[in-house]
């Protein structure tokens, strides 16, 4: 009887798309943003090349990954392929920028992966422009 009243299918896909919406305006405007003022400012680059292929190219891809990924994955479109870099760019974060830092400096990359892995695997659900296409084609 609980089960006609309580669609657990319906509250998943909610949930998803209240984590998906804030954890994409959360890395988009609290991190994101600033990489891209400082990627587009006129300024020297001063920003870390973690990876070495150079500090300006790994502003831009932090930057672009960090705000129009998140965006895109607020909104729910290719939501499994945009948390692919948005899960990478953590795990460069936490694991190779913040290596000797004690675990409270790893701690927000750590944070913010959980989330993206979690929409790699169950993607944007029901109420995303994915949920939306999968249901009309």
């Amino acid at each position: 009887m609980l089960k006609k009243y309580y669609n657990i299918c319906e509250c998943s896909d909610f949930g998803l798309l209240i984590l998906r919406v804030s954890i994409g305006l959360m890395m988009a405007f609290s991190h994101g943003l600033g990489k891209l003022q400082k990627a587009l400012g006129d300024g020297p680059v001063a920003f870390a090349d973690p990876i070495g292929i150079g500090q300006e190219l790994s502003l831009y891809l932090a930057a672009g990954t960090e705000f129009f990924l998140a965006l895109l994955l607020c909104i729910g479109l290719f939501t499994r392929l945009v948390s692919i870099p948005l899960a990478f760019t953590m795990l460069v974060a936490a694991f190779v920028v913040h290596v000797d830092d004690p675990f409270a400096k790893k701690e927000f990359a750590l944070l913010y992966l959980m989330p993206f892995l979690l929409f790699i695997f169950a993607g944007g659900g029901k109420y995303s422009i994915d949920g939306l296409l999968k249901k009309k084609f």
